[in-house]
């Protein structure tokens, strides 16, 4: 059976996009690693930001932009002296461009243990429709 075609498209920005998301802060800027999916109702976006606390979190909608920001300050070391790492600090950028067929005013977003949780619900005229075939 073939996949059906979604009606609902979130297409990652790229470097060609002449978007106003362009970041001017310095210091380290990571992307993070997302995962996508969808259902009859939602989609949503799993964002992997190791570090981030909910306070530092930050998902704006704006134009038809989509964008995800973390905060992660430097670790805390106490009296030790950090020797060599592996792992790089640094904060998070990333932005989606969604359609019309998300509804703007129901998104909602949570934060756990790192890992940011967007839920972008459809509109009830992008949903599947069943429409029932009746016997003449």
């Amino acid at each position: 059976m073939e996949a059906e075609k979604s009606t609902v498209e979130v297409k990652k920005q790229g470097p060609e996009q002449n978007l106003p998301t362009e970041r001017m802060k310095t210091g380290n800027v990571y992307l993070p690693n997302v995962d996508i999916v969808e259902d009859k109702d939602n989609i949503i976006i799993t964002a992997d930001m190791p570090g981030v606390g909910e306070g530092d979190a930050n998902v704006t909608l704006e134009n038809d932009v989509l964008t995800i920001e973390g905060r992660v300050g430097p670790g805390e070391w106490g009296t030790r002296r950090l020797a060599y790492t592996e792992y790089g600090i640094g904060d998070y950028f990333r932005s989606f461009i969604i359609t019309e067929a998300v509804d703007r005013d129901k998104i909602q977003a949570t934060l756990k243990d790192g890992v940011l949780r967007i839920v972008l619900p459809k509109t009830e005229s992008s949903k599947p429709k069943h429409i029932p075939i009746r016997a003449e």
